[in-house]
């Protein structure tokens, strides 16, 4: 009798090692990137972007790993296999070509931010001829806008980056500078003091939108299925509430005129 019952504990345990491999997590590899406050390394959860993408994937039982990179390199590395997917982009033709793409995660719009004392006027882009317009380097921000800017029916002064533009807008070197909404603000607060937050706007017309994907390359062969879970996870996501839950909580954020403080 103890034979037989130290074989059947044996067997139990077998049984129960195979059935917790069965169960593991699968894990993804996904590059990732600083922009706040969708994406970043040094933001709870990652940003709320990446918490999005973890728990979308997480309600499939799949685990995100994040690695942080510029955001050209992310997307070569994602690109050749060496990692599954990256987050923050758009899908287009061109990436289309080397991977696949999911159900929208979100979409933002584009506004132009100004100060509150030079009012903006326009309902067509041909209306932003007579303001000084900035611009950061190589951001498209919408096909129309690009198309009107090499057409020169707008001017625009370009500048390496976001918080250049929002330095000479303060310092009324510029009129008006487009970018997304919560991005935006997010920066506004993180460079200024609450007065000069305070000052500056946005014209309520968006300029158009910024339609967020999950995009997973055509190298691995199991991201065919990785990306149905993953739309699935964020349809389970978005109808359990929480999906809308923290955007308003990030907005939230975004209305006061104190530091950015965290959203669990």
């Amino acid at each position: 009798m103890k034979i037989v019952s130290t074989v059947f504990c044996l067997t139990l345990v077998f049984l129960n090692t195979f059935a917790g491999m069965g169960l593991a997590e699968e894990k993804i590899r996904l590059c990732n990137g600083e922009w706040p406050p969708y994406f970043s390394q040094n933001l709870p959860h990652f940003g709320v972007g990446s918490r999005i993408v973890s728990e979308a994937f997480a309600l499939e039982g799949i685990t995100v790993e994040y690695g942080f990179f510029p955001w050209k390199r992310a997307l070569i590395l994602a690109q050749s296999g060496d990692w599954d997917g990256v987050v923050g982009y758009e899908s287009n033709p061109e990436r289309e070509e080397y991977f696949f793409a999911s159900n929208p995660v979100w979409k933002a719009p584009w506004v132009f931010f100004h100060l509150k004392r030079r009012p903006l006027f326009w309902q067509k882009l041909e209306d932003l001829a007579p303001y000084r317009l900035g611009g950061t380097l190589a951001y498209m921000y919408t096909p129309e806008f690009l198309a009107a800017e090499k057409a020169g029916k707008i001017q625009i002064e370009r500048v390496p980056s976001d918080e250049q533009n929002f330095k000479k807008l303060v310092s009324d070197r510029i009129d008006c500078f487009p970018q997304l909404l919560d991005v935006g603000y997010f920066q506004l607060r993180k460079l200024f003091d609450p007065p000069v937050v305070q000052a500056i706007t946005h014209h309520p017309q968006s300029l158009g939108f910024h339609r967020e994907h999950l995009l997973l390359n055509k190298t691995n062969k199991r991201n065919v299925r990785l990306l149905e879970a993953f739309n699935r996870g964020l349809l389970r996501l978005q109808e359990s509430g929480k999906y809308d839950h923290y955007f308003m909580e990030l907005r939230e954020n975004m209305s006061q005129s104190s530091p950015p403080k965290p959203w669990d």
